[in-house]
């Protein structure tokens, strides 16, 4: 399948041949990492659609994704619930974990992709075959990530990481069956 324009060839080069596993962060990864407080203390964040879509399009796919983060606020568990994506939330140590969670599915750390955006997502960056840091993420991680996107957090890096993906394993990036190109 041939990579679509508006996807880096780097990028793409850095994905295992066979992807097995989406690992995402929440705050600064599906989210622009701000947070609004309400009067009654109640927390509430924002997301793009967009990115939504890129999610919806790789569960279409069969493409497994977590969502693995130190959050424990609710609204972490119902964005992925509307999304219908597993999440793992008030995670202390998020490479002990994903290593687990490698461990416990059988999936080799090389073949999963993951996409951070702070420090405390340094170790997860270090572990596995592909890691990409938002554009705007915190300098340490951008050094340590193997490539940086070229979307923001919770402006367009999870559904670019999506169509990067999607190509990797030979998905043509549409949403409906009906929409893909003759053969």
């Amino acid at each position: 399948m041939t990579l679509p324009d508006h996807l880096s060839p780097e990028l793409f080069d850095l994905l295992p041949e066979s992807p097995a596993l989406l690992v995402l962060d929440f705050d600064g990864v599906m989210t622009d990492d701000t947070v609004y407080v309400n009067e009654r203390g109640e927390e509430m964040v924002a997301c793009t659609r967009g990115d939504g879509m890129g999610i919806t399009l790789l569960r279409r796919a069969g493409f497994p994704v977590l969502v693995l983060s130190t959050e424990k606020n609710p609204v972490v568990a119902a964005r992925c619930a509307k999304l219908q994506v597993e999440c793992l939330q008030g995670i202390a140590d998020k490479t002990a974990e994903l290593r687990r969670v490698c461990s416990a599915r059988g999936v080799d750390p090389g073949r999963v992709v993951f996409v951070g955006n702070d420090v405390n997502d340094l170790g997860c960056a270090r572990l596995v075959g592909c890691s990409f840091a938002v554009s705007d993420a915190h300098p340490l991680l951008l050094r340590a990530a193997k490539g940086v996107l070229s979307r923001p957090g919770g402006r367009g890096a999870v559904r670019e990481t999506a169509e990067l993906i999607l190509t990797r394993i030979g998905h043509e990036i549409v949403y409906n069956d009906s929409d893909r190109a003759p053969a």
